[in-house]
């Protein structure tokens, strides 16, 4: 078997054997197959596209590239959830001790934010002594003892996918809709959860800007995940705003807290429990939506999924007094608010020029290496569809270093679209695909 003979075969728009898929992923991930020639196959299933056939070889050739993880020391139907990302999307928090608190195990891999804000992992950071370095018989103790665990991603975990994805991003190639599914199935597939939940965000401030995107996107991913045996479910969210009121690590960790007790911003608890509904569903714990929003509800009214939380923390090393005392997590050392200058009604807040204005604070990272600074952020006190008059505040921004608050004050004020008229209220879930 050739690499050219694959390439052309592509080229030409035909249909690519097992065999052909695991040879190219097999040889790249080895370094047999060569940097260019990986490549022009990019380019031409880029043009070509890949059918469902296809796309599924791919992602299991991926996932097979290095360590399948073996979860049947779990008890149970091991649920996990995944978001494509977004701005203070800090879901994973508030979610996971909820289902969690239903006797339903979350077994969930993470791994660190690179772009806007930090992720899972590098919020969880802000209990002190939290870690997610944990042993596979620490991971599944936990999960059997508590119902969850986060444990980082590791370097073992399809191998094939980070050496394509690598390449993807410098040849322009990252935008095909069967790349996207298999790279981000693959690792989901890997990590091996029974049934998984996808977050799949539409917007300014997501990978997939259209609806139309965002839907064909899911439909693939859940198709993936169904031909290669799991239960799938997918609900597309919106982000044409932030999610929530609080963007950066420490902020995020607060609001989440917030959410736990009751708190929540309206459209941050929104997208919550519609995906805390599918994950529940999955577990068998329940028949109908109705009933699964009705126990999750019920774990923050009675605070199981708070208590749930810093039982986790605490599993993993932190300190759970933050849980129960937030005041005592980092805040920066400035605070500027952002004021507004017209009257109206806001229309729109750019989610990815908000997400920017936390890159330039410290918040995030633009290489795996940069240091993220927790205690930075925005907290938005206007969204979507709220009155504002002249010289309301539109934000408040938390800052170390001043130069940077006025940089990010421009992009927040750029961020903020006011209409005079008012502004009809816009569901954050804008499908369920099961």
């Amino acid at each position: 078997m050739r690499m050219y003979d694959i390439i052309n075969r592509k080229k030409r728009g035909r249909h690519l054997t097992k065999e052909e898929i695991d040879f190219m992923v097999k040889g790249y991930t080895s370094g047999e197959i060569p940097d260019y020639q990986v490549s022009a196959l990019m380019m031409a299933i880029c043009f070509q596209g890949m059918d469902e056939e296809e796309t599924l070889h791919l992602t299991l050739a991926m996932r097979d590239s290095g360590e399948v993880l073996d979860l049947s020391a779990i008890e149970g139907i091991k649920v996990d959830k995944h978001s494509t990302g977004g701005v203070g999307d800090k879901t994973s928090l508030v979610l996971t001790p909820m289902v969690a608190a239903l006797g339903i195990p979350v077994a969930k891999m993470s791994g660190r934010g690179l772009g806007h804000t930090g992720g899972t992992i590098d919020k969880l950071e802000c209990f002190p002594g939290f870690s997610t370095s944990l042993t596979k018989e620490q991971f599944f103790d936990n999960v059997n003892r508590i119902k969850v665990a986060i444990m980082g991603q590791t370097e073992s975990l399809a191998p094939a996918d980070k050496k394509l994805y690598a390449l993807r991003d410098v040849t322009a190639t990252v935008d095909q809709l069967s790349l996207i599914a298999s790279s981000i199935m693959s690792k989901k597939l890997a990590a091996n959860a029974d049934a998984i939940v996808l977050d799949v965000k539409t917007g300014n401030g997501a990978f997939m800007k259209t609806k139309e995107e965002a839907f064909a996107l899911a439909e693939e991913m859940v198709q993936i995940g169904k031909n290669a045996g799991k239960q799938m479910a997918a609900v597309v969210t919106d982000m044409d705003q932030p999610l929530g009121n609080a963007i950066g690590n420490s902020l995020e960790v607060k609001e989440a807290i917030l959410s736990l007790n009751g708190l929540g911003p309206k459209d941050f608890m929104e997208v919550v429990y519609a995906l805390g509904v599918e994950m529940v569903l999955s577990s068998g714990k329940a028949a109908t939506p109705e009933e699964a929003k009705e126990l999750l509800m019920r774990t923050i009214e009675e605070k199981t999924a708070l208590d749930k939380f810093a039982e986790f923390v605490e599993a993993q090393g932190g300190d759970k007094r933050f849980v129960y005392q937030p005041e005592l997590l980092p805040l920066a050392s400035i605070q500027l608010q952002v004021m507004n200058t017209e009257e109206g009604y806001v229309s729109r807040i750019l989610a990815e020029e908000i997400g920017l204005a936390s890159l330039v604070l410290g918040g995030g990272r633009l290489t795996k290496e940069s240091e993220i600074d927790l205690s930075v952020g925005i907290l938005l006190h206007k969204k979507r569809g709220d009155m504002v008059r002249s010289q309301d505040a539109l934000a408040t921004i938390y800052a170390n270093d001043m130069e940077k608050a006025k940089e990010a004050y421009g992009r927040i004020v750029r961020a903020y679209e006011i209409s005079r008229e008012p502004v009809e209220e816009v569901s954050m879930v804008k499908g369920v695909i099961r």
